[in-house]
């Protein structure tokens, strides 16, 4: 019995409590209309204050670049290709770009391919790349992982080996070079300079006592790349390199074509790569070498026109500043870009070289000194003597 009066004081008590919770949220309510009512005088930008949560808009991106207002020249000028192949390249991309996982926010394709281009091309900041396209530095970095990773999806479409029914026409393309015959392509290496890794910091550095990542290119005789290996660091051999990639398993089934590719003294001479002779003693042999040094400066020509038109491979773009796999990717997806400004006959506009003036459109010769075993110079021998007597 003396609990009875505890037990009808509880209720009461509640109810009290659901009383003053009310009057004090009208107060509150009340409270912060009047000074929504004399800060909108005082600042007529203030924004109303609220007890509940507001639902807020998600970001609006507003694009700075408009190709649809750039003249073709600038177009090409800024982002190497013209703009009916950016177009037909955002078309191609468009599927990775606009994927749910993981998708810029609000950024569209064409802004992605066209800011991604921009910094291949001028070797800038991404900063600098990134305040053009009207986006913030980091949301940039994730475009450019993006964008690279669509590109490398379609490679194999960009970079690719001659067919077997290909063979004559390129066979007569080398020759008109330097008329050495049955030559299907020119290989050499080129180094594009990074920032490595602290922890493996001497395998990067080169022979020119700077780091780089050592790539190996084979080019056709109008500059088309057809085989690409960014795999190795800077200190590495470029007969080494050669060993280790796919091109001697290609060569070796295309032998029963007597075909070659002709390389410079770095390279060991064999049954499928021509090299010059270090020590002529005949006049056939000097005639051998000039014809090959006219055929094999089509490579140097190559390098030259890819780091010119992509200038984040040069030199004077500075190092690249990113791992050595997404200095890979780069220096990939330049070579897939420079293929499809040929296919598609952009043209090759150089005044926009370093410092205002124009890119060397051909590299200095720079070859390794030649590694002795593995020469085989019968085929070499045999050539010149049918052609150069």
């Amino acid at each position: 019995m003396r609990h009875t009066g505890l037990g009808l004081a509880l209720p009461l008590i509640q109810a009290f409590q659901c009383i003053a919770i009310r009057v004090l949220c009208k107060l509150c309510e009340r409270t912060c209309g009047l000074l929504d009512s004399v800060l909108h005088v005082v600042l007529p930008r203030h924004r109303p204050l609220g007890l509940a949560r507001r639902r807020m808009n998600p970001p609006v991106y507003r694009p700075l670049l408009d190709l649809s207002t750039m003249e073709e020249r600038h177009i090409i000028l800024t982002y190497r290709l013209d703009r009916a192949t950016i177009h037909e390249l955002c078309a191609q991309l468009e599927p990775d770009l606009m994927s749910p996982i993981r998708q810029p926010t609000g950024i569209p394709p064409l802004v992605q391919v066209l800011s991604v281009l921009h910094f291949l091309a001028s070797g800038s900041f991404q900063t600098t790349v990134a305040i053009s396209s009207g986006m913030s530095q980091p949301m940039f970095s994730k475009v450019l992982s993006r964008v690279l990773s669509a590109l490398m999806k379609y490679m194999r479409r960009y970079i690719i080996f001659p067919e077997v029914g290909e063979l004559a026409t390129v066979k007569g393309d080398f020759y008109a070079l330097g008329h050495i015959p049955n030559i299907i392509g020119a290989i050499d290496g080129t180094h594009v300079a990074l920032v490595p890794p602290k922890d493996s910091e001497q395998v990067y550095r080169n022979r020119k006592i700077y780091h780089s990542m050592n790539v190996q290119v084979v080019c056709l005789a109008d500059q088309y790349i057809s085989h690409l290996n960014a795999k190795f660091p800077g200190s590495v051999h470029d007969a080494y390199v050669m060993r280790n990639s796919s091109i001697p398993y290609v060569m070796e089934q295309l032998q029963r074509h007597r075909v070659w590719l002709i390389g410079d003294s770095g390279y060991p001479n064999l049954p499928w790569l021509l090299t010059p002779v270090r020590n002529p003693r005949t006049r056939a042999e000097e005639r051998y070498n000039e014809a090959h040094g006219r055929t094999r400066r089509i490579i140097e020509r190559t390098f030259g026109v890819l780091k010119a038109r992509f200038r984040c491979l040069h030199m004077t773009g500075g190092s690249l500043m990113y791992s050595p796999k997404k200095v890979c990717q780069i220096i990939v997806a330049c070579c897939m870009l420079h293929n499809l400004a040929l296919r598609r006959q952009v043209p090759f506009l150089q005044e926009d070289g370093p410092d205002g003036g124009v890119v060397a459109a051909v590299e200095p010769v720079e070859s390794e000194e030649e590694e002795d075993d593995g020469d085989d110079t019968d085929n070499r021998d045999t050539l010149i003597q049918q052609y150069f007597q």
